[in-house]
C-alpha cells in the first residue's frame, strides 16, 4: 500500500467532521475519505452489536476505496467496535476515547463532568478509562440525548440547543465540576454555545487534536505518511446527501459534494 493512499474516517453522522478538521490541519498532505452514517444516527441509544455491524460494513467500504488507515471518529463506535476492527485489519485503526486523563490533570476542584452518549457512558471501555486515569478525581457522567440531533441539523445555537445544554450542564456545575469533557465528536461544534452559558473558568476538553496526533504517530510507524500534497476530501452519507451538504458550510466551512452510500 502506497503512502499516498487515503485515510478513511467515519462517524455515526456529522460529528466526526470535528476530528476530520483536526486531521486536516495536522496532516494537510493526507487524502481523506469521510463516511457519515447519518441514516443510522444516533448510535448512543443502539446496541453494541448493532454498532459493530455498522462499523464493519463502513470499514469494509473504506478499505475497498483503498484506505491505508481507519479512524473511528466516534466515541460510541470506538467503545463497541475498535477491538473488532483491529482484529480484522492489519492497517492502523485509530479510535476515540473521552479525555479523562487530561481532564483529571486540569481540574482544580477535583470534580470533572462528562457529557456523552448513553452508549459511551455504559461501555466497558469507558469504565476502564475511569479506573486507569481518574484517580482521586470525582467524575460525574451526564448522558445528553438530543444534542447529536441538534448538530446533525446544523443547529449549533438558539433556544432549543441552549435549553438542552443548560439542562445537562447545570447539575454538573451544582456538583462542583470545573472541567467538562466533551465525550462525543458532535459536541465540539456546540463549544461556542457552551461558553456563552457557562460561568467563566470552566474548562472544556475534547480529544480531536489528540486523535490527529495519534494518527500521525501510527502512520509514521508504518512508514505511511503521505509524501505529496493530498487529493480533495471525499464525502459519503447513508442518509439523503442534501442533508449533509446543507450543513457542510456550517460544520466544515465550505460546500462539498456528498455522495449517497448504501451499506
Amino acid at each position: 500500500m502506497g503512502s499516498n493512499a487515503p485515510v478513511g474516517v467515519f462517524d455515526s453522522g456529522v460529528g466526526g467532521l470535528s476530528v476530520l478538521g483536526e486531521i486536516n490541519r495536522l496532516l494537510p498532505h493526507e487524502s481523506l475519505l469521510y463516511v457519515a452514517d447519518s441514516g443510522h444516527v444516533p448510535y448512543g441509544e443502539k446496541s453494541a452489536e448493532y454498532i459493530r455491524e455498522r462499523s464493519r460494513n463502513i470499514a469494509a467500504f473504506l478499505v475497498e476505496q483503498g484506505a491505508k488507515a481507519l479512524v473511528l471518529a466516534c466515541n460510541t463506535a470506538t467503545a463497541a467496535a475498535v477491538a473488532d476492527l483491529r482484529s480484522r485489519y492489519s492497517i492502523p485503526v485509530v479510535g476515540m476515547e473521552p479525555a479523562v486523563k487530561p481532564a483529571a490533570l486540569a481540574t482544580r476542584t477535583g470534580v470533572v463532568g462528562v457529557l456523552a452518549t448513553t452508549g459511551t457512558l455504559q461501555s466497558a471501555r469507558f469504565a476502564a478509562l475511569l479506573d486507569r486515569f481518574a484517580g482521586s478525581v470525582r467524575v460525574i457522567t451526564q448522558p445528553c440525548p438530543g444534542l447529536v440531533e441538534c448538530v446533525e441539523r446544523g443547529e449549533l445555537q438558539g433556544p432549543h440547543a441552549e435549553q438542552l445544554l443548560r439542562a445537562y450542564t447545570d447539575p454538573l456545575l451544582e456538583a462542583g465540576c470545573d472541567t467538562l469533557i466533551l465525550g462525543c465528536t458532535h459536541y465540539p461544534f456546540l463549544r461556542a454555545q457552551l461558553l456563552a452559558i457557562l460561568p467563566s473558568g470552566i474548562t472544556l476538553v475534547d480529544t480531536g487534536a489528540a486523535v490527529a496526533r495519534q494518527l500521525r504517530a501510527r502512520l509514521t510507524e508504518a512508514d505511511l505518511l503521505a509524501a505529496s500534497p493530498s487529493e480533495p476530501p471525499q464525502f459519503w452519507t447513508t442518509a439523503v446527501p442534501a442533508s449533509l451538504q446543507d450543513v457542510m458550510p456550517v460544520l466544515w466551512g465550505r460546500n462539498e459534494t456528498v455522495r449517497p452510500l448504501s451499506v
